[in-house]
């Protein structure tokens, strides 16, 4: 189906105002104050769609989620099921990167290659992370360069879990050759080769990517250590982290009673009020993977799931409760991943990239309709695509 969406406000995420756009196949054709369709083009038979009081923004990028599951930290019983297409798509998510976590056992590499190559299928695009918690990382081919290289789906290594009871307690050497050979790996492949790294509330926190940076031989620019406003000691570390040039990722998803939307909302408004660039910060719901709460002892005594709608509501969020204007709390599921993970064609509503887009409703900036690859998703509020077995 081919599309021409009228009378529609755009953010690019930056505001372009009232705009018509024009999509043919999968990609965005025209982006104009006005759109006529001559003689030429009424073969395309195009669709009409109203953006009369609506927002019309980039499709959102989320860089954390576990497409097969996660969890198992209480048992067999806590694994959490695998995620659905509309899962994401109901979240306005079009473009969403996959990851194994603590169990990388009962769960492998081979396994989230096909569950990303399904999501696909079914309409969204997806990449993946080869590894998991542990170092030394496992790998579908030789190693990590070879994963990153030869496997198209795979684009970085994690996550990588450091400070955390879960983790695998590696050394800084060995921390330091996984960043190496996955900067090789995208290097070569011309892929970004990130490293996302797992961060827990052990008292060193930050000080393996100092130590990098301290050294000056590797680049912090494809590292990106989510979770970082788990607590206020590692989200002023994560503040102090962007002025030498890194990325920090916040997460929407948390097993905290307490709305992890407002606090993630928050968190943002203190790192901007604290001079922190905006376009260092993404923000990744965690999708799927498990939210354990855990005694002072270290038993668990809880369990959430981790859900994609977090992920755009903690954004709602930020511009309604916090005064952050739209355009810049859209940048951290938008603009800021695509520049990190180098997804040129996604994170911004710009002729020639890929059709990826959300309409919000302009009264309460809800989501009204979802279009991935140039798709209709998700039509006022509606899935009209699911996942094959939904």
């Amino acid at each position: 189906m081919n599309f021409i969406i009228k009378n529609a406000e755009v953010y690019s995420p930056a505001y372009l105002g009232k705009k018509d756009i024009m999509i043919i196949g999968d990609k965005i054709i025209k982006i104009q104050d006005e759109i006529t369709i001559n003689n030429n083009l009424n073969f395309l038979n195009f669709q009409l769609i109203d953006g009369s009081h609506k927002y019309i923004v980039p499709g959102f990028i989320d860089s954390h989620e576990h497409f097969l599951g996660g969890g198992g930290e209480g048992g067999f019983h806590t694994r959490t099921p695998e995620i659905q297409l509309t899962d994401i798509t109901k979240g306005g998510v079009t473009t969403a990167i996959g990851c194994l976590g603590t169990d990388s056992v009962a769960r492998n590499l081979r396994a989230l290659l096909a569950k990303t190559r399904a999501l696909e299928e079914e309409g969204i695009t997806t990449y993946m992370y080869t590894g998991s918690y542990r170092i030394p990382v496992d790998t579908i081919t030789e190693g990590i360069r070879e994963d990153i290289m030869i496997i198209d789906k795979v684009i970085g290594v994690g996550e990588i879990a450091l400070e955390d009871h879960r983790s695998s307690q590696p050394c800084y050497e060995e921390f330091n050759k996984v960043v190496a050979e996955a900067n090789i790996g995208g290097m070569l492949a011309g892929k970004a080769g990130v490293v996302d790294v797992h961060m827990g509330k052990g008292k060193n926190g930050l000080e393996y990517l100092y130590r990098i940076i301290e050294e000056g031989i590797l680049s912090v620019k494809n590292i990106l250590p989510t979770h970082i406003n788990r607590n206020q000691n590692l989200l002023d570390q994560g503040k102090d982290y962007t002025k030498t040039g890194g990325f920090i990722d916040l997460t929407t998803s948390s097993s905290k009673v307490k709305s992890q939307e407002n606090q993630c909302a928050a968190s943002l408004k203190y790192l901007l009020e604290e001079d922190v660039p905006i376009d260092n910060i993404t923000f990744s719901s965690d999708a799927q993977g498990s939210l354990p709460k855990f005694d002072k002892n270290g038993n668990m005594i809880g369990m959430k799931i981790g859900q994609v709608s977090s992920l755009y509501a903690a954004v709602r969020s930020a511009v309604l409760n916090y005064g952050i204007d739209l355009e810049s709390a859209l940048k951290v599921i938008t603009k800021n991943p695509a520049q990190i993970f180098k997804l040129k064609n996604k994170g911004r509503v710009k002729e020639n990239n890929e059709a990826d887009l959300v309409i919000l409703n302009r009264d309460d900036l809800l989501i009204e309709s979802v279009i991935a690859r140039g798709k209709v998703m998700i039509k006022n509020k509606e899935a009209v695509v699911e996942g094959t077995f939904e």
